[in-house]
């Protein structure tokens, strides 16, 4: 979890640097090889195999003096933070989600909606805020502490209204721009962080509802809309809040943003996610007919297009932290793609045949997955199969949420008689916090023709 590399105050030594550990490492690595040949299934040759260490390499004299002068105690790691020591330390940030999750520590608190219309964007703005984006064209900012919920008014553009939801958000780097449907669904508009006040709205480019934003810098983003169109925009420093004479903030807003460059992503049905891999400086999109497309992220041109293997109804994707891989949404299976060349790494079936794979992201090696059947699910991709609970072996990690509540349109409740029913909510999306000890998921009923929510936060 920590490690503090400690220096001797007195002597040569420091006082974590004794004999006996290096046996207990020895007996553990001895331990774990002889479970591992238990496990192995002589008659079945493994189509992978990890070696971890060689039975035949020793480990070097100086990681086994690294060994003995560091110190892996927390309280050690706390203790050098508070005095101010100059020691090198780290602490592995995931630890605390795979401790919680595995050993059932997470707890759901349900939010209540009232009559919002099925949330699918989230994103954390500050240890105590979340912003969130629903179908029915609310812009909303929960409070965990207070839980109070406060609507963020929406820019309204030149266009005629065209209103469908708010299906995308996202945070520039240096956090201090939010980005997010506008109050048409083909428009962005542009807030500052953390005040949320509106700055400017981007118009022009989109005559279809947008699905997804992706930030490059801390001055471009990227959209995709469902008219298979791919917009590279701006936000210069001119663009900021306008005040009157009275201090207050001037409303409506009057600052227009125009498209950059406007690109049209072929072979696309639907651009329905983006990523961008900042490594290998590629844009990465994800259309409804089963394609990923890969553009160069400096010249702004579609390099490649690769027809993912049996991918029905792909919906999400996601991109790990080091940019090595991609995951892929479909309706029963998660596919891992090498970021590189797109090919398919493994293909992970989902725990429940046709749930419908809604929303993912990478915590370490942890993919959180969340399904159009109220199941959030876990894989461990260190272990190559879902995250299994300390408490009992035998069984995954799951978390079941609450039960949203749900009602049909109203044409539909006119002319069928539906009342007013519990229903199992699809998780259209989540989100960690900083710390990842606590997880915001939320979405409504799967089914188009209902309309509900369902919003819990897990800590």
């Amino acid at each position: 979890m920590a490690q503090i590399r400690r220096v001797p105050v007195f002597g040569s030594r420091p006082p974590c640097a004794y004999q006996s550990r290096l046996d207990e490492r020895s007996l553990q690595i001895q331990t774990r090889r002889t479970r591992m040949e238990r496990n192995r299934r002589s008659d079945k040759p493994e189509d992978f195999v990890y070696y971890e260490d060689s039975d035949e390499e020793e480990e070097s004299t100086m990681s086994l003096c690294t060994m003995l002068n560091s110190s892996y105690n927390f309280v050690d790691y706390v203790r050098n933070r508070e005095y101010g020591m100059r020691e090198y330390r780290s602490v592995n940030q995931n630890y605390g989600t795979r401790h919680i999750l595995t050993h059932n520590l997470f707890k759901e608190r349900s939010i209540p909606l009232n009559t919002m219309n099925k949330v699918f964007c989230s994103k954390w703005l500050s240890s105590t805020q979340i912003v969130f984006g629903t179908k029915c064209n609310k812009l909303m900012v929960y409070n965990v502490n207070s839980h109070k919920l406060d609507q963020i008014p929406l820019i309204k553009g030149h266009a005629a209204d065209q209103q469908n939801g708010i299906h995308s958000l996202k945070i520039n780097p240096s956090r201090t721009l939010l980005a997010t449907g506008a109050y048409n669904s083909n428009e962005i508009a542009i807030y500052s962080l953390p005040t949320l006040n509106p700055i400017v709205l981007a118009e022009g480019a989109h005559n279809d509802w947008i699905f997804d934003i992706e930030w490059l810098d801390d001055e471009f983003f990227v959209s995709g809309s469902r008219d298979t169109k791919l917009v590279l925009w701006q936000v210069q420093d001119k663009y900021q809040e306008k005040y009157d004479s009275d201090s207050d903030l001037i409303q409506p807003i009057s600052q227009f943003l125009n498209p950059t460059v406007i690109r049209r992503c072929n072979i696309a049905e639907k651009v329905r996610a983006i990523t961008f891999n900042k490594n290998q400086k590629e844009i990465v999109t994800l259309s409804l007919n089963g394609y990923v497309h890969v553009w160069d992220a400096e010249r702004f041109r579609q390099i490649f297009s690769s027809r993912l293997s049996s991918c029905q109804d792909s919906d999400c994707m996601a991109m790990k932290n080091d940019s090595s891989l991609y995951a892929v949404g479909c309706r029963s299976f998660t596919l891992l793609l090498d970021s590189k060349t797109l090919h398919t790494i493994k293909k992970i079936p989902a725990r429940y045949t046709g749930c419908g794979i809604r929303s993912l992201s990478f915590q370490d090696n942890v993919i959180t997955i969340g399904t159009g059947v109220g199941v959030i699910m876990f894989y461990d991709m260190r272990a190559g199969k879902y995250l299994e609970s300390s408490i009992n072996s035998s069984r995954s990690v799951v978390l079941n949420t609450s039960r949203g509540y749900v009602c049909p349109d109203e044409d539909s409740m006119a002319n069928q008689g539906f009342q007013l029913v519990k229903y199992t909510p699809a998780i259209y999306t989540h989100c960690y916090d900083y710390s990842g000890t606590r997880l915001f998921s939320a979405g409504g009923p799967l089914p188009a023709n209902l309309c509900g929510n369902y919003a819990g936060l897990w800590q």
